[in-house]
C-alpha cells in the first residue's frame, strides 16, 4: 500500500491499523512467513537491480556500480545473512536457575513487538531503508516504510515494488514530506527506527516519548580518522581519499576530518590531495542532494583559518562539488564544529596519538571511527581509551557491510543498533519464562516459614547457580 503526501492523516492511522490487524492474525510470527518476506526483499533487489539504480542515478546522479556496491549488494546481503541464520535466532535461550528457584526450568523467547516504522534518509535511500527492514522482518513484524521526499524517483520506485515482493498486508509504504512523517509520527506504533541528523534526530524521539515508543536513532556526527606514524601513508591516503569522495562524502560513516602525526603529517597530506586529485579528474562523482546544501557546504569553506590545498570547484548544473583539503583550519571553526556530509576534508596536525585520543575525546562521541597503524598497542590504545560507535582499523566505512556485526551509534551520535543478529534483537521482546513444576509443593516454603525452613533455605541460599 502506498500512502501519498496529500493523503489525509486518517489514512495513515487505518494504514497502522491494517498492519496491527496482521500481526494480531499471528501469521508473521510462523518461520516461514519471515523466510518468505526475507526471499521476497533478496528478489525485489535482485530482480530490479536496473530499475533501482535508475532512480537512485536520476535522484543523486549515484555512479550506477556504487549505486550497486553500496545500496543493492549491501542489503541483499543483509537479507541473505538473516535468511542463513534465522532458525538459531528464533530458538529459545536457556538461564541458569539459582536454588531457591529449583525445581525449575528458564529460558527467555524472541517474540515480535508488533508494527515498527522505519523512517530512511536520502543519501543511501535503497539501503537505509531497507536493511532495517531484514530485522524487522525476520523478527516477525509489519513494518511502515517512509523513504525520504528528497530522492522521488527511488521513493515511487521502492513504493511500486513492495507490495509486488512482500507480504502487502504486513509492509507499507507512505510517501511524502515532513508534514507526512509528522502525522506519521503521531500514530502509535511499537517501535521507531530513525537514520538522519542529530537534530531531527531529537524530533523523533520526542514524538515518539508521547506514547513511549522505543526509538533506534541513527544519526551522525564527525567521524575522525587517527594517522599514525607509523601507518602504510600510501594505503591510508588512498582509502581516506575513496572514503571521501564516495557519495560525495554524504555518508553517516564517511571520515569528516583527519588526525595526523606531526612526523608524517606532511607526507600524508601531499598523498591524499594526490589521491583526491586523482578522483578529482578521472573519478564519475555523486551530485550534492540540491542547491541548498551545495550552499552549506560552501558556506563551511569561509572562515575556516586553514590552507585549501585544492582548489574550489563546483557544477551548478550537476550539483557536483570537487574535494577540497584543508589544512590546519580553526579547531573552533564551522568546517571543525558541524558535520560536514560533502566532500571537503580537514587534515589538522597532532603531536602524539595521546594528543589524537585527547581531541577526539573531548568532542561529542562519533558514529565511527578510523585509525591507521601497524602497531598493536596503537591499535588498542585508540580502541581502549575512545567511545565511538563503531571502529575500522586501517580502512574506512567497510564495518557497515560486514552483516554480523551491529551498526549503530553512542550517544549524540545515535541509540541502539541493527544489522545481523543485532537488529533482530532489537525488534523482538526477549520474553523471561520460569516454569516450576507443581509436585513437592512444600508448606515449609510459605508463611509462617518455620524455623528449621528459614535455616535451610539460607543454607541453600549460598549454594552457587547452575545451568
Amino acid at each position: 500500500m502506498t500512502t501519498t503526501a496529500d493523503t489525509a492523516p486518517a489514512s495513515i492511522a487505518e494504514t497502522v491499523d491494517r498492519l496491527r490487524a496482521t500481526f494480531d492474525s499471528g501469521r508473521t510470527r510462523e518461520i516461514e512467513w519471515r523466510r518468505r518476506q526475507l526471499r521476497g526483499l533478496i528478489d525485489l533487489v535482485e530482480q530490479n537491480e536496473q530499475r533501482l539504480i535508475d532512480a537512485m542515478v536520476a535522484d543523486l546522479g549515484k555512479p550506477r556500480f556504487e549505486a550497486w556496491l553500496t545500496d543493492l549488494l549491501t542489503t541483499r546481503d543483509e537479507a541473505k545473512f538473516a535468511l542463513d541464520h534465522l532458525s538459531r535466532w528464533v530458538a529459545p535461550t536457556r538461564y541458569p536457575v539459582p536454588m531457591m528457584a529449583k525445581p525449575g526450568k528458564a529460558w527467555t523467547e524472541p517474540q515480535p513487538v508488533g508494527v515498527v516504522t522505519v523512517i530512511a534518509p536520502w543519501n543511501y535511500p535503497v539501503q537505509l531503508l531497507l536493511a532495517p527492514l531484514v530485522g524487522v522482518l525476520a523478527a516477525g513484524n509489519c513494518a511502515v516504510l517512509k523513504p525520504s521526499e528528497l530522492v522521488p524517483e527511488t521513493s515511487r520506485t521502492i513504493a511500486e515494488l513492495v507490495p509486488h515482493h512482500l507480504d502487502p498486508e504486513a509492509v507499507a509504504v507512505v510517501e511524502g514530506g515532513v508534514d507526512v512523517t509528522t502525522e506519521l509520527l503521531d500514530v502509535p506504533v511499537d517501535h521507531v527506527l530513525f537514520t538522519g541528523s542529530t537534530r531531527v534526530g531529537k524530533v523523533v524521539m520526542a514524538a515518539a516519548a508521547k506514547n513511549l515508543t522505543p526509538v533506534t536513532l541513527e544519526l551522525g556526527g564527525k567521524s575522525p580518522t587517527i594517522v599514525a606514524a607509523d601507518a602504510n601513508l600510501e594505503v591510508a591516503a588512498r582509502r581516506v581519499a575513496w572514503a571521501k569522495f564516495l557519495n560525495a562524502g554524504q555518508t553517516c560513516i564517511a571520515p569528516d576530518y583527519v588526525l595526523v602525526e606531526r612526523s608524517v603529517a606532511s607526507r600524508f597530506t601531499s598523498l591524499v590531495v594526490d589521491e583526491l586529485a586523482t578522483l578529482r579528474d578521472e573519478a564519475e562523482a555523486t551530485s550534492i542532494v540540491n542547491a541548498d546544501h551545495v550552499r552549506r557546504l560552501e558556506g563551511l569553506l569561509d572562515g575556516h583559518g586553514g590552507e585549501e590545498l585544492l582548489p574550489r570547484k563546483v557544477d551548478p548544473s550537476s550539483r557536483v562539488l570537487a574535494p577540497v583539503v584543508v589544512r590546519e583550519p580553526d579547531p573552533s571553526s564551522p568546517l571543525m564544529q558541524e558535520e560536514i556530509f560533502g566532500p571537503l576534508l580537514p587534515v589538522l596536525t597532532v603531536d602524539s596519538i595521546d594528543d589524537a585520543i585527547a581531541f577526539v575525546q573531548a568532542r561529542p562521541r562519533p558514529l565511527a571511527l578510523y585509525v591507521f597503524t601497524e602497531s598493536a598497542e596503537t591499535e588498542r590504545a585508540v580502541l581502549q581509551r575512545t567511545i565511538a560507535g563503531s571502529v575500522c582499523v586501517n580502512h574506512l566505512i567497510y564495518q557497515v557491510a560486514v552483516p554480523s556485526l551491529p551498526f549503530g551509534g553512542v550517544g549524540p551520535s545515535g541509540i541502539g543498533c541493527y544489522h545481523g543478529k543485532a537488529g533482530f534483537d532489537t525488534f523482538s521482546h526477549h520474553k523471561p519464562v520460569l516454569r516450576r513444576p507443581t509436585k513437592g509443593d512444600l508448606k515449609a516454603a510459605y508463611p509462617p516459614y518455620p524455623q528449621v525452613a528459614q535455616k535451610v533455605m539460607r543454607r541453600i541460599a549460598r549454594w552457587p547457580s547452575r545451568r
